[in-house]
């Protein structure tokens, strides 16, 4: 944690530690489960809706592609923490320029502000399709329950909410039961890249690499380690504590590969759905989740439409609070306040005071009528400026021996984690290209 504040830590889950052969697969998951489940947020639901209606199932191989780079990027962010005993911000301003934190920070906690008001204009949308209420009034009663939940419930109590919350999901292999699925069409999707020369084609591609592979996923799950060393008393850094490494970093690796898989394939069951319904009907124009949402009912019926729409609530109900936490870590380390779900309201005052002011001002902006289209176009041009030199910064931090001692990454890591670096770097250029 940073800061040199000493603070009375919530604590749980007392005694020895174990490691994932002690434990059944539910209790093993955590930070990798829930980082995975949040990427599919409202607004990557749009992504990967928008994906299928345009192209069918032309864009699968997208999302097989991404899975091994978000998994190593998101085990070494995890690595870091759980090594170090700080999150991806700490080690930066331990070990970096000033400015170089500031402008991350500043990017990262403005494009988090965007997202949480695009993410809570799309639930209170698809609330509107199933219950008439205001739309203010949908984003203020979900932007109180999630601000509510994280200020008000223990760590142990919130990460539990949090995992329950991951189940929203399968609402979505739900709405992929009610449509027929050509397997073969699916299956060529998947393997055999459909590659188009139109700018559209690529905007889609940069598109869905940004949202599964995004800066806030990086400064959460880092962040969460750190929690759990903070939480559980049978747990230390790993420089500390080097016995619990074997088991620590077993944990992390089944951890992520399970999260990130179970994100891509909810993933892949939107981008399914709406290649069968909506790209088969010809109904191609598809900007919002609630949009996606309300195409599906004429074409695949009400069981459909009504999953799909509380499959919106469910997964930004998880996704802001992770988007206002990560902008609350990532500014708390910075600017070394105590920080930390493990640490009661009153001993981390600045911390929680901003997760509220990133849920609020995101509430304003949906107040406000800002364009949520427009709020998500500069939040994804933010996040693709800040998303390279955040993951070019994390590679540095994981491969340097003076930071991570002997746990630096390993070989494959290190040539994975640049892939992706790299993949981000193409992609985030050409989005940046045509969107400014």
């Amino acid at each position: 944690m940073a800061g040199s504040h000493t603070s009375v830590v919530r604590k749980s889950h007392k005694g020895r530690s174990t490691g994932p052969s002690k434990l059944p697969l539910w209790q093993t998951l955590g930070p990798g489960l829930i980082t995975g489940a949040a990427d599919d947020d409202p607004s990557g639901i749009a992504t990967y809706a928008q994906a299928g209606a345009q192209y069918g199932f032309g864009l699968g191989w997208t999302l097989v592609l991404a899975y091994p780079l978000m998994v190593a990027i998101q085990a070494i962010c995890a690595r870091i923490g759980r090594t170090t005993g700080r999150g991806i911000a700490g080690n930066l301003r331990q070990h970096y320029p000033a400015w170089v934190l500031s402008v991350i920070v500043g990017l990262l906690f403005a494009a988090n502000v965007l997202n949480i008001g695009a993410d809570l204009g799309a639930m209170a949308q698809s609330l509107r399709l199933l219950v008439t209420v205001p739309i203010w009034l949908g984003v203020l009663l979900f932007g109180s329950i999630t601000v509510g939940g994280q200020v008000f419930l223990t760590h142990t109590r919130y990460v539990a909410v949090l995992k329950w919350l991951t189940l929203s999901l399968l609402a979505y292999f739900g709405t992929l039961a009610t449509v027929r699925i050509p397997w073969g069409s699916l299956i060529r999707g998947l393997v055999w890249p459909a590659v188009s020369f139109d700018q559209g084609f690529w905007l889609i591609v940069v598109a869905i690499f940004g949202t599964t592979i995004s800066p806030y996923l990086f400064f959460w799950q880092a962040g969460q380690e750190v929690e759990d060393t903070k939480s559980q008393s049978s747990r230390q850094p790993l420089l500390q504590q080097p016995k619990q490494a074997n088991r620590a970093l077993a944990r992390i690796r089944l951890d992520t590969l399970v999260g990130m898989g179970f994100s891509n394939l909810v993933s892949l069951a939107i981008m399914v759905t709406s290649a069968v319904t909506l790209h088969a009907r010809g109904h191609p124009a598809i900007e919002t989740a609630a949009q996606a949402a309300a195409a599906l009912r004429p074409v695949a019926g009400d069981s459909a439409f009504v999953l799909f729409a509380l499959g919106i609530m469910g997964t930004g109900l998880l996704s802001v609070p992770v988007l206002a936490g990560s902008a609350g870590y990532a500014l708390g380390e910075a600017l070394r306040w105590p920080v930390g779900f493990s640490r009661a309201p009153s001993q981390a005052k600045a911390f929680y005071a901003s997760i509220a002011l990133a849920t609020l001002l995101g509430a304003l902006g949906n107040l406000l009528r800002i364009n949520p289209m427009k709020a998500l176009v500069w939040a994804a041009v933010l996040n693709g400026i800040v998303s390279v030199p955040v993951m070019a910064m994390v590679m540095l931090v994981a491969a340097r021996k003076s930071i991570m001692g002997k746990f630096r990454i390993s070989m494959r890591l290190k040539v994975t984690g640049w892939i992706a670096t790299a993949v981000m770097a193409v992609a985030s250029a050409f989005f940046l290209y045509s969107s400014l």
